[in-house]
């Protein structure tokens, strides 16, 4: 990793140099799983502090939603999407014993985007634009839901904002993890930023991807659908990604590696549909 200090000039450098290797750390987030899913992380941001202020945010754009009637609208689709969800959060203790347990929170925001989330900690949001638009199945919907759940498992966001602090976008946030400059709430707008404002890598994708489609399997969903939603999703979007899919790899690589590693789940997508019922 290329670090950059041109931003810390005037401080001291010695010491600010050993206090990020302090706060830098290689980490395994998850296990491989059935994908095999194997890349170890460099993070600068705690755990943590991580889940607190993406709490914070979550529950901001909540309140927002609601002022504006925008939150949990319609019952109907609303239990829709938490009944995948109970069933894919059991699926996550296959990565991380500790995430079934998370605090996890399934809303649905009213809103023509094609959009859908999971924060650290298990904070998820649905825009009913991505649902209704593309007349999603619950195959579907599990597809996307695990795609981003999986990216809360990996914590892909605390690994962007620890990458944001050495290349010169995080410098608040930087500040509150290693205890200097502002207080930690400075954190929170670090938070939104590469949640919202900041892309995922294509690595983080792809890793999104394959484990999702394995969340999927698990939960008793095809994991075939991750294709035939892609299929909808490009065609919605005359072929380019919409924003939720900015920096995927391109449309046939991407079907082709879905579909590889949908087979490869498939036997676990057998398993479970012996033993899990519909949730009504």
């Amino acid at each position: 990793m290329k670090l950059r200090f041109e931003w810390l000039r005037g401080m001291a450098p010695v010491v600010l140099a050993a206090g990020m290797l302090t706060a830098c750390q290689t980490v395994k987030t998850t296990q491989t799983g059935a994908v095999g899913i194997e890349r170890q992380q460099m993070m600068m941001v705690s755990s943590g502090e991580m889940e607190k202020a993406s709490s914070q945010s979550y529950q901001k754009i909540l309140q927002q939603a609601g002022q504006k009637n925008a939150l949990n609208r319609d019952k109907a689709q609303v239990d829709r999407v938490r009944g995948i969800a109970r069933r894919l959060i059991p699926a996550t203790g296959f990565f991380r014993a500790d995430a079934p347990g998370w605090k996890w929170e399934v809303n649905v925001l009213t809103s023509d985007e094609l959009n859908a989330w999971c924060m650290a900690g298990g904070k998820i949001a649905f825009y009913t634009g991505i649902i209704d638009k593309l007349n999603l199945t619950d195959d579907e919907i599990a597809a996307i839901m695990g795609h981003e759940i999986a990216h809360a498992l990996r914590e892909h966001a605390r690994e962007r904002a620890s990458h944001s602090m050495v290349t010169n976008i995080g410098v608040n946030v930087l500040g509150a993890a290693l205890g200097v400059g502002r207080a930690g709430t400075d954190l929170i707008g670090g938070v939104a930023k590469v949640s919202f404002e900041l892309p995922n890598s294509r690595e983080h994708e792809t890793e999104a991807d394959r484990m999702g489609v394995e969340l999927a399997a698990r939960g008793g969903y095809d994991p075939r659908s991750a294709v035939t939603l892609w299929q909808k999703m490009a065609k919605a979007s005359s072929g380019a990604p919409p924003q939720w899919l900015s920096t995927h790899p391109s449309n046939e690589t991407r079907q082709q590696d879905l579909a590889q590693y949908a087979a490869r789940v498939m036997p676990l997508y057998e398993q479970a549909t012996q033993r899990v019922k519909p949730v009504k």
